[in-house]
């Protein structure tokens, strides 16, 4: 019966939860109430478990406690790559370096807890013990990130609206002027998204946006443009935004072209499945009424 009672928990932040996504999808907070959910159904679900195998249920409680170590310096990796993509794609900048610093905090603080282990020294324990709390805490909350990233990425955008405009993002050319397998990856979810809308009646624009770096020939908008138009989408249902060098200018223009042709559009945008919840985010503050949906990238 103790174990049946968790299940309201996980009722009512489920239900939370709903509340949240139908107010705004884009709410990385979301998040939140969606891991309390999943959480509690856990554990009402182990509690059940002993009834039928009691090796079972101490392998399923176990389990999470032994991976949390190997998962925060999967974390730590995953932040110092990220980090580094983020210094190379998106420009020096204090947020950029954020995920950066936050992976080489992760790897220091493991260095700083061993020592304190080996050495006992009381000053070196004294600093570690709140850092654990805060990187606990830290960690928490990137979990959720990660949570909210995943469900968003596979049901932000379900067709309920009619879509004016499907906005690509830029990712950078090869050789100066050739579009690379991740950027032609986005090219080709967003031509799929802009012929759905078209099967079912509608009428949109497809709108490339990313303009020219400095060891490019042209603009990334202009080469997109080229690749949709070899792939058979009509010169003159794309719209080129080539001025933007940041995913914030990608949208920030984009959303000018747009309200220009459309004041009351709503737009797709389409980004890799790794970027979809930073780009709604960035969309949301820059507000441009649209939902992000992912490409596929390759592991």
């Amino acid at each position: 019966m103790v174990h049946l009672l968790l299940f309201t928990p996980a009722g009512v932040f489920f239900l939370v939860f709903a509340c949240g996504f139908a107010y705004d999808r884009r709410l990385i907070r979301n998040g939140v109430p969606l891991f309390f959910a999943l959480l509690f159904l856990f554990v009402g679900l182990a509690g059940e478990v002993p009834q039928v195998s009691a090796r079972a249920a101490a392998f399923l409680l176990a389990t999470p406690l032994l991976l949390l170590p190997p998962m925060m310096l999967v974390l730590a990796v995953f932040l110092i790559v990220n980090g580094v993509t983020m210094l190379r794609r998106e420009g020096r900048s204090l947020a950029n370096l954020l995920s950066l610093a936050a992976g080489l905090g992760i790897i220091l603080f493991f260095a700083l807890r061993q020592l304190a282990l080996h050495t006992r020294w009381r000053p070196l324990e004294l600093v570690v013990a709140p850092v654990t709390g805060v990187l606990s805490y830290v960690s928490f909350l990137f979990v959720c990130f990660l949570l909210y990233s995943f469900t968003y990425g596979r049901i932000g955008h379900r067709g309920r609206h009619a879509v004016d405009f499907v906005v690509v993002l830029g990712s950078g050319l090869v050789g100066g002027s050739r579009v690379p397998p991740l950027l032609a990856g986005r090219l080709d979810r967003g031509r799929a998204a802009f012929d759905a809308e078209r099967d079912k009646g509608r009428d949109p624009m497809l709108l490339t946006s990313g303009g020219q770096g400095p060891d490019e020939d042209l603009p990334e908008a202009r080469a997109m443009a080229d690749y949709l138009i070899a792939a058979g989408v009509p010169a003159d249902r794309i719209l080129i935004e080539d001025r933007s060098r940041t995913t914030q200018e990608n949208l920030r223009f984009s959303k000018a072209l747009m309200h220009d042709r459309k004041p009351d559009h709503r737009a797709l945008v389409v980004t890799n499945n790794f970027h979809v919840m930073r780009a709604a985010q960035i969309a949301r503050r820059e507000k441009v009424r649209a939902q992000v949906i992912g490409s596929r990238t390759a592991r």
